[in-house]
């Protein structure tokens, strides 16, 4: 049986970051995602189709999310946390 998904969700020192770390390696190498169009992966795809989500970098077992100033954490954080749970399940 898989190990339950466990994810951790941190402030950056940059108020538009957070970092959230999963028990799960995402991506073997560091990769920066702008553009939901030309992303290769799906939860990168739909991370990048949050309104607010603005980058998302992924390496070993965390996601760093960048957001715009305008968007709040308290909206955005329970929907990166919902794609995160479907993808990587």
């Amino acid at each position: 049986m898989a190990e339950l998904l466990q994810i951790s969700a941190q402030g950056t020192p940059n108020p538009n970051a957070a970092k959230f770390t999963l028990n799960r390696v995402v991506a073997a190498h560091g990769t920066t995602y702008r553009d939901a169009a030309t992303a290769n992966v799906t939860w990168a795809k739909q991370l990048l189709g949050i309104a607010g989500v603005v980058q998302v970098f992924a390496v070993n077992n965390f996601i760093s999310i960048t957001k715009t100033s305008e968007a709040e954490w308290s909206a955005l954080g329970p929907r990166i946390e919902r794609v995160l749970q479907q993808q990587f399940v």
